[in-house]
């Protein structure tokens, strides 16, 4: 059989080669595209949420990461549902309340409601990324093209990371900084009304019923573990820590055992007896989790140390997607011709020596080196994430598609609120042990503990000079934690390629077409 024949076959999909399948990929990168934007311009804004609604370093970080607490919880949950109910249901239906919880987020007026806000993006957020996977897996039974869209919804997903900052920079030197979030309006309206129209519907014809117990379960077990080890990283081991640790394992542990029970359980455990979907999933939970503390505190860093303006900084982190854009297209070919495991392991070793580099960095560390650095750790990622991806979507049955993407997505957004939890508690620790200059009120000392973009709106309340020596103390602190945070990560990094490198062994990438 040759490229473009259609040919009935039984189940869901109509056609071994749907003669339509890229157009339906262009629609399921929008969704991509709409969840990357989303989350990059957060970063971007920071610094004008932190003035405006004066958020507590600890809102501050709760702001950046609870987004992902409860699209991490929530995500098997989404996966199984879209399996069930159909994928293309559940992704528009997630599209438009993705959108309109945006607006929720764009006119926040204080912190506690921003939180609230970040919390119902994350259970539509939720709806999106399994739902993508699911279907370019039912889509797609070539696996040589299945590499090849999961390289472009990579790659859309690194593309929409690099115009977050760009838009949302030209944004926020024109409107105020809940403009960010309505960006997602017109993505969203296109997403919806092109995919009504393009996308095919798929699901699990013999999936069974959706278990709520085991609903809830995945969600106090996710959100009570990640919680448990945030607060431990900045407050120490506390009361409140050991008991959401207690009631997260607690249910996590509930929650297998019932999976094994149930006829038809939200995630067959089964799944994690393949050796090579349970390696993939293990290195993208602890990539992401050596990342997301640079990606988090890299547009303060551009924007409240180096003072580059918000354009600016977009610009600037622009090579990280690049390189991913770039690899992500190439990455199956590579391990095809290669290895599985020595594109995975290779990549995941770059990204680990870039972030070595940023262990050095200072506050005028010239922009070469940094743009340097980005491009390689968004090149390995761009290899790593793509191959990750095509092994979890290739050691699954097509029905169990949303399930097993979701597991991928859960290990992602896991990663992410670790990251951030644990490199962002470094960083905040570093920062809140920082002297402050002599002769300035324990007030202005107080909100410059904070954070650093406290540390500047209390400055500009001071005399000049004591506002420029309160600034550069803090900014000094700051770069000292990033430095130490970088290094841990660069640490995780290396070590997960060696894992990789090991668990990986042996496992190739799909050839014969699925009939």
């Amino acid at each position: 059989m040759t490229t473009g024949t259609a040919q009935r076959t039984s189940g869901t999909d109509n056609t071994v080669y749907r003669p339509g399948r890229w157009l339906a990929l262009a629609v399921l990168v929008l969704a991509v595209l709409l969840v990357a934007v989303d989350a990059t311009v957060l970063g971007l804004a920071t610094p004008f949420l932190s003035e405006d609604l004066q958020p507590s370093g600890t809102q501050l970080l709760w702001i950046g990461d609870v987004y992902s607490f409860v699209i991490a919880g929530l995500l098997v949950s989404m996966g199984s549902l879209g399996d069930r109910i159909g994928r293309k249901k559940l992704l528009l239906t997630g599209a438009t309340a993705f959108g309109a919880i945006s607006v929720l987020n764009a006119y926040a007026d204080t912190p506690e409601m921003m939180i609230f806000a970040r919390a119902l993006l994350g259970v539509a957020g939720a709806t999106l990324m399994p739902a993508t996977l699911a279907l370019i897996r039912n889509i797609f039974h070539d696996p040589r093209e299945r590499s090849i869209a999961i390289g472009i919804w990579g790659a859309m997903a690194s593309a929409g990371a690099a115009v977050g900052p760009v838009v949302g920079g030209f944004l926020l030197e024109h409107f105020w900084w809940g403009s960010v979030f309505l960006i997602n309006l017109p993505v969203m309206a296109v997403l919806v009304l092109v995919g009504i129209k393009l996308l095919p519907e798929s699901r699990n014809p013999v999936a069974g019923p959706w278990d709520l117990v085991s609903v809830a379960l995945s969600l106090i077990g996710i959100v009570g573990v990640v919680y448990a080890i945030k607060e431990a990283a900045s407050e120490g081991l506390t009361w409140t820590a050991g008991a959401a640790l207690l009631i997260g394992a607690g249910a996590l542990h509930g929650f297998v055992r019932r999976q094994l029970t149930l006829p038809s359980p939200l995630l067959d455990m089964r799944l994690f007896r393949h050796r090579g979907f349970s390696a993939a999933v293990l290195a993208d939970l602890l990539t992401i989790l050596g990342l997301s503390g640079l990606v988090f505190f890299l547009s303060q860093f551009l924007q409240l140390v180096q003072g580059r303006q918000p354009l600016e900084a977009g610009l600037a982190e622009l090579p990280a997607a690049i390189g991913a854009v770039v690899t992500g297209l190439i990455a199956g070919r590579c391990a095809r011709r290669f290895s599985v495991r020595s594109v995975v392991a290779g990549g995941l070793g770059a990204v680990g020596l870039a972030l070595g580099v940023l262990t050095v960095i200072g506050q005028s560390t010239g922009y070469p080196v940094l743009g340097a650095a980005l491009l390689v750790v968004g090149a390995g990622a761009g290899f790593s994430f793509t191959v990750t991806a095509d092994v979890i979507l290739s050691a699954v049955p097509k029905e169990q598609a949303g399930a097993a993407s979701a597991v991928s997505e859960t290990a992602y957004e896991l990663g992410a609120a670790l990251g951030i939890a644990l490199l962002g508690s470094i960083v905040t620790g570093v920062y809140r042990g920082f002297a402050a200059p002599a002769g300035v009120p324990s007030d202005a000392v107080s909100a410059a503990h904070e954070s650093l973009g406290g540390a500047v709106e209390a400055a500009a309340h001071l005399p000049q000079e004591q506002g420029a020596a309160l600034v550069g103390a803090a900014q000094e602190a700051f770069v000292e934690g990033m430095r130490l945070a970088s290094g841990v990560g660069a640490a995780v990094l290396v070590a997960t390629a060696v894992v990789a490198w090991f668990l990986l062994r042996g496992q190739k990438l799909a050839d014969g077409v699925e009939h």
